[in-house]
C-alpha cells in the first residue's frame, strides 16, 4: 500500500491510508506522538486527519 493516490480533482497525491493524530499530545503523549508519526511516514504516509471534532457529536 505504497502508492499514492489522486485526492478528488485536486492536484495533491496521498497516501490511501490517513492517519488520524487527534490524541497526539492529549492521550498520545509526545515520544508515543512523534514515535507513530515517524512510523507512518516511513511507511510513505502523507495524509493526516488531525479534526477533533467527532467526539462531540
Amino acid at each position: 500500500m505504497t502508492s499514492l493516490r489522486p485526492l478528488g480533482s485536486s492536484d495533491l497525491d496521498v497516501f490511501p491510508l490517513a492517519l488520524g493524530g487527534n490524541v497526539f499530545g492529549w492521550t498520545a503523549d509526545e515520544a508515543q506522538s512523534f514515535a507513530v508519526l515517524d512510523a507512518y511516514t516511513a511507511a510513505g504516509g502523507n495524509f493526516l486527519d488531525s479534526a477533533d471534532s467527532y467526539s462531540s457529536w
